[in-house]
């Protein structure tokens, strides 16, 4: 009986809490630029895109430029387009388009089309997390084949830090076989610094029939530059030194370890008015220091629309990848393909 009673002490205090802790999360306020004012929770903003929660819609998406003004209490990391960082809460401004922060000690007032990201430095720890799932592929009845694509990113972000992992899968279906014709799992931490730089630490493993790679592992060491990052588009380039662990599908023949160099050119584009349309690329080009003057290069596109809601796209990825000197193993030394895909975006 007592069991009973201390079960439903706890149910009835967890359910209060759930509720305080409910209205707490959902005292931010935004003016809109026609007069509405909404009440909701602040979950972020990224490429103009204010994500917001509110009773009753649950989350939906704002566009930055019809934001008048944002009033919250909790803390929010700002990432303005100059690389300046900002550590602040957020009151209402009298000029339309402006926020009021803290800056050293002082109120100043900032445009809201000069923020690139907002943040919330303590929030819910699952409202730290973003990421999409992406699933595609095709048949062909003449050869009886199968193509699956599978790919996807999920990210934690916290103050000034954040870790990714994103991964690539392609298989083939055939006759009751199935191939791993090219997979890639990358895993990264990334510290922002001064003046639009990054710090990198990454881990990486890829696997490619076409090239003869079986296994190649990769750890990096290097720095991100953002050139250019405002509220509709990224353009970074990042360096790295990497080691390479690689075996190929030749069985006779030994692992190799290499060192390279990592040079990549990145840039993404959201375009936030209706239909959603975002597009990320980048171009890599790795030099190998040791070997017989070797080096590879990969091209990725993957551009997509939203479809539904804001959570839901459609689109494509194209690769391209190329070796110099693949093993002996390998096939080609290129390889390339495409692949229609529905997404589904995490927060």
């Amino acid at each position: 009986m007592n069991k009973v009673k201390l079960h439903i002490l706890l149910f009835i205090l967890l359910t209060i809490f759930a509720q305080i802790e409910s209205m707490a999360q959902k005292t931010d306020t935004i003016v809109h630029k026609n007069g509405n004012i909404l009440k909701g929770d602040f979950k972020k903003m990224e490429y103009g895109i204010v994500t917001w929660k509110m009773d009753g819609m649950g989350t939906i998406n704002l566009e930055e430029p019809f934001v008048a003004t944002i009033i919250s209490q909790k803390q929010f990391e700002i990432i303005m387009k100059s690389g300046i960082l900002y550590y602040s809460s957020f009151e209402a401004s009298d000029s339309e388009g402006e926020v009021i922060i803290t800056a050293n000690g002082k109120k100043v007032s900032i445009l809201i089309d000069n923020i690139v990201e907002i943040h919330p430095i303590k929030g819910n720890f699952w409202q730290k997390f973003s990421g999409n799932l992406s699933l595609g592929g095709n048949f062909s009845k003449s050869s009886n084949l199968t193509t699956i694509a599978l790919s996807g990113n999920l990210n934690f972000r916290n103050k000034k830090t954040s870790f990714s992992t994103d991964w690539f899968l392609n298989l083939s279906y055939q006759n009751d076989s199935l191939i791993t014709n090219n997979s890639e799992i990358n895993i990264s931490w990334q510290h922002l610094l001064k003046n639009k730089w990054s710090s990198l630490v990454g881990l990486g493993r890829s696997q490619n029939l076409q090239l003869g790679i079986k296994e190649r592992y990769n750890l990096n060491l290097g720095a991100i530059k953002d050139v250019a990052n405002n509220t509709w588009s990224r353009l970074y380039v990042a360096g790295a030194l990497t080691g390479i662990n690689e075996k190929s599908f030749d069985t006779s023949s030994p692992a190799q370890q290499d060192i390279a160099g990592v040079i990549r050119l990145a840039y993404d584009i959201f375009k936030y008015t209706n239909p959603k349309i975002s597009l990320t690329s980048n171009v890599t080009y790795i030099p190998y220091f040791t070997g017989d003057s070797r080096y590879r290069a990969n091209f990725n596109l993957n551009p997509s629309i939203s479809i539904i809601n804001n959570n839901f796209k459609v689109g494509f990825t194209f690769y391209y990848n190329y070796d110099s000197r693949p093993p002996a193993s390998s096939l080609s030394n290129e390889d390339y393909g495409i692949n229609l895909q529905l997404t589904y975006s995490i927060n």
